[in-house]
């Protein structure tokens, strides 16, 4: 299927009072996908959230126990934040697995990335565990699906054109 023919949408889901379960199919084989996620040259043309934001910062260094610093700018709104995390699990192209922090915001993540390929679509799976509900309802409560969801959408464009 080419990402012309077929819409792919978010997926947002709670299965617990600690989790957020986000899902998206991409119409890329996972070595591409995986590599959309890990490469800081790629990571900074597609997650951005909502359209008028930009990323200053993408530090990557993608190995067990190696860290990353993600900074987003919106002009417009002369708004920045960012996140930090160290990697814990790195399995190419299948699964990654991190903790994060977002400035000024309590606790921390663990997200669980998994890339499964079917057919030259490849359903990313990230799982966020937070370290309790109440953390859990602000990430809800910031939109945080919006943003994903635009970035996918524009992962999907970044894909097209490898």
């Amino acid at each position: 299927m080419k990402p012309t023919e077929t819409k792919y949408t978010l997926e947002v889901t709670t299965p617990s009072e600690r989790e957020i379960v986000m899902t998206r199919v991409l119409a890329a084989p996972r070595t591409l996908v995986f590599e959309a996620f890990t490469q800081p040259e790629l990571i900074k043309r597609w997650l951005l959230g909502p359209d008028g934001w930009w990323m200053p910062v993408c530090d990557v260094d993608l190995r067990v126990g190696g860290s990353f610093r993600y900074e987003w700018r919106s002009d417009e709104r002369d708004v920045q934040f960012g996140i930090s995390g160290v990697y814990r699990e790195i399995v190419r192209p299948e699964r990654l697995v991190h903790i994060e922090s977002m400035d000024g915001q309590p606790g921390q993540a663990t997200i669980t990335t998994t890339f499964a390929e079917h057919d030259g679509l490849t359903t990313v799976t990230m799982t966020n565990l937070y370290d309790s509900a109440e953390i859990r309802d602000l990430a809800l409560e910031s939109g945080m699906d919006g943003g994903v969801a635009a970035s996918y959408d524009r992962l999907e464009q970044v894909l097209a054109t490898r």
